[in-house]
């Protein structure tokens, strides 16, 4: 992470982000808190180390150890490590007696309250959740799109889920302060923007509210300057025909929809508590994937105990009937304080097994998507060298999101210059895996 500031008195930060880009989001708040310190990418010059953890699902939480680890060993004499984050609020007890080496722990109560903690050099968890106002932040990984997290919390009761036991139940930013968050953004270059949350479908419920997001597109939609915009994160059972409706008719707002179904099978989504069955999912997924120009993007979760052999095929059998642009597929992790943890668990083996089979299938599912791009002339943001390297440029096809949808790599351009955030139309050319290669033909 990298940030511009005149003022560097502090010292030197060295801050990892771990797990989503609603922690993200998270971070950059904490570094516009502690915008007097110079951040820096190498862990052994930092006078101050924050490592905000994810504490998800085990694999997230093993790398959070193994992370927070590794900074305390790298870490120079008098350095400062912070911890903070998920893993630390949901494990808070465990973690500060079995990790001595940590200087200071927080929770998700206090981002906001960083450079407190630093100064008092005391531990802080206050109750209940951060919610964003506000405050401002520190923008990284690019000069043009940024995530908007729009609520904080979750009412769902998902099964294999903890999050609600640690992040509490569904609270709403204001649409004054998204707007003026977005307006502030826009001053500064941004036109991009990617609205988040644990299930955002569900915006300003808790305030009385159904369909808070059809308010907060149509405000969105009236910002001189927004080019580009898309929600992350449906939920089935709130996602309603009059938000899907509202999605597509709007001029700024893609038709991308990602919403993660867990399962299709009835027996699975009841016992996923998952609030919505098969019929309703059905009838979503076909009117997003119905939209024109429409990407869709969904999520799978394998092996959830009392999964069967014919609830697994019936899973499978969905990517025949319908053709998504992007799947993740995780193995399921079973957690503490869930419905799920007392259930007949699967086998490991066989949670391994059905994730290599599915995984297979998801792999032709989003090599059609790449390959019917090809002669397509489509608009894409310019990211800088490629992930390929400097052969290339790299750019984000308007539509995706940032980072996990794929590459364009920029090979030929019909412009001398090509600047960095800069809107291009390009043409797709080849396809290489999970990547488009295109050429530049002119600004968008």
């Amino acid at each position: 992470m990298s940030a511009a500031n005149s003022a560097k008195s502090g010292g030197k930060l060295h801050l990892v982000s771990l797990g989503c880009n609603k922690n993200l989001v998270d971070s950059e708040i904490m570094l516009g808190r502690l915008s007097n310190y110079e951040l820096t990418n190498e862990t052994r010059e930092a006078d101050v180390i924050i490592v905000n953890t994810c504490g998800f699902i085990a694999s997230a939480k093993e790398e959070s150890v193994r992370v927070i680890l590794e900074m305390a060993d790298a870490k120079k004499q008098g350095a400062t490590l912070v911890v903070t984050g998920c893993l630390m609020q949901r494990y808070r007890e465990e973690l500060m007696r079995e990790l001595p080496e940590v200087d200071l722990f927080t929770g998700v109560g206090d981002y906001d309250k960083i450079d407190e903690i630093l100064l008092k050099k005391q531990n802080l968890f206050s109750p209940g959740t951060y919610l964003q106002s506000s405050e401002d932040r520190v923008i990284t990984g690019s000069n043009y799109h940024a995530y908007i997290k729009i609520s904080e919390g979750c009412n769902q009761r998902c099964s294999f889920c903890a999050i609600p036991n640690f992040k509490g139940r569904l609270k709403s930013r204001s649409l004054e302060n998204i707007v003026n968050e977005v307006k502030n953004l826009v001053k500064k270059g941004f036109y991009d923007f990617s609205f988040l949350s644990q299930d955002s479908s569900s915006y300003m419920r808790d305030q009385g509210v159904k369909d808070g997001l059809i308010e907060l597109i149509d405000v969105v939609e009236k910002i001189d300057g927004v080019k580009s915009a898309r929600i992350l994160y449906l939920y089935p059972s709130t996602a309603s025909d009059a938000l899907i409706e509202r999605i597509i008719a709007s001029p700024v707002f893609h038709n991308y929809f990602d919403m993660p179904i867990q399962h299709i099978s009835e027996k699975m989504l009841r016992l996923m508590k998952r609030g919505s069955g098969k019929d309703r999912i059905m009838q979503l997924l076909k009117m997003m994937r119905a939209a024109p120009g429409s990407f869709l993007r969904t999520g799978v979760i394998v092996g959830h105990p009392l999964e069967s052999d014919d609830d697994f095929n019936e899973l499978c059998a969905l990517f025949d009937e319908i053709k998504f642009d992007r799947v993740s597929a995780f193995a399921y992790s079973r957690e503490e304080d869930t419905a799920a943890f007392d259930m007949a668990q699967v086998p490991t083996k066989t949670i391994s097994k059905r994730l290599s089979m599915i995984e297979k299938i998801i792999k032709n599912e989003i090599d059609a998507s790449f390959k019917a791009q090809l002669g397509k002339r489509v608009v894409a943001s310019l990211e800088g060298q490629s992930s390929e390297g400097e052969m290339f440029f790299g750019a984000k096809m308007d539509i995706w999101d940032k980072d996990i949808d794929g590459e364009i790599l920029i090979n030929e351009s019909e412009l001398e210059e090509l600047e960095v955030g800069g809107r291009y139309l390009c043409e797709i050319t080849d396809i290489a895996p999970e990547k488009l290669i295109a050429r530049v033909l002119k600004r968008a």
